[in-house]
């Protein structure tokens, strides 16, 4: 049984890079070559929140990191500052996850939104101290948007398709710790 669930955790947490990847490569495929008015959801951010609240062990800090760093380099962003307050939001969600267990979807959704809303203000204000050019606000505010609602697309995603649920009171981690 403990190998089963170690190799489920090891599993799960090379899904999550393996995601990070196919995110990534959709985001960097040419689709278009004159700029757009409007910009998509942040899909890594999103899985990242929805795989925090709902398993914590299969998203580590290290590879949350790893994810977002690799992100920032490859979307050309200062690098470190979006990885480190996404990084920061998912840690804050993890520590939630157990109260929001037994909460409505509603209350997940809205907690997850204020993480993000904080997470991308943070950066437009960092961004602005350290002087470096920020994006345009409607921009960042239809990316906000178009985040929130794909929340519930991503969930669905998560739990249906990749059986990454919300642990119940009395499972055990992979540890076999009571979660």
């Amino acid at each position: 049984m403990n190998d089963l669930s170690q190799t489920r955790l090891w599993l799960m947490r090379a899904a999550f890079l393996f995601l990070a990847l196919v995110i990534l490569f959709f985001h960097l495929l040419p689709l278009t070559t004159t700029p757009s008015r409007w910009t998509g959801p942040d899909l890594l951010l999103a899985f990242a929140c929805a795989w925090s609240l709902r398993r914590p062990e299969y998203v580590p800090a290290l590879a949350l990191a790893l994810a977002f760093l690799m992100a920032d380099l490859l979307l050309q962003r200062p690098p470190g500052l979006w990885a480190l307050l996404a990084l920061m939001g998912c840690e804050n969600l993890k520590s939630r996850g157990r109260n929001l267990r037994d909460s409505s979807f509603a209350v997940e959704w809205l907690t997850v939104g204020i993480v993000i809303i904080m997470v991308m203000v943070a950066n437009r204000l960092l961004l602005a101290v350290a002087l470096v050019e920020v994006p345009h606000l409607p921009l960042v505010l239809s990316e906000l948007g178009m985040t929130l609602l794909f929340y519930p697309l991503v969930v669905l995603i998560t739990h249906g398709l990749m059986r990454v649920r919300k642990t119940a009171p009395g499972d055990l981690d992979a540890h076999g710790q009571r979660a």
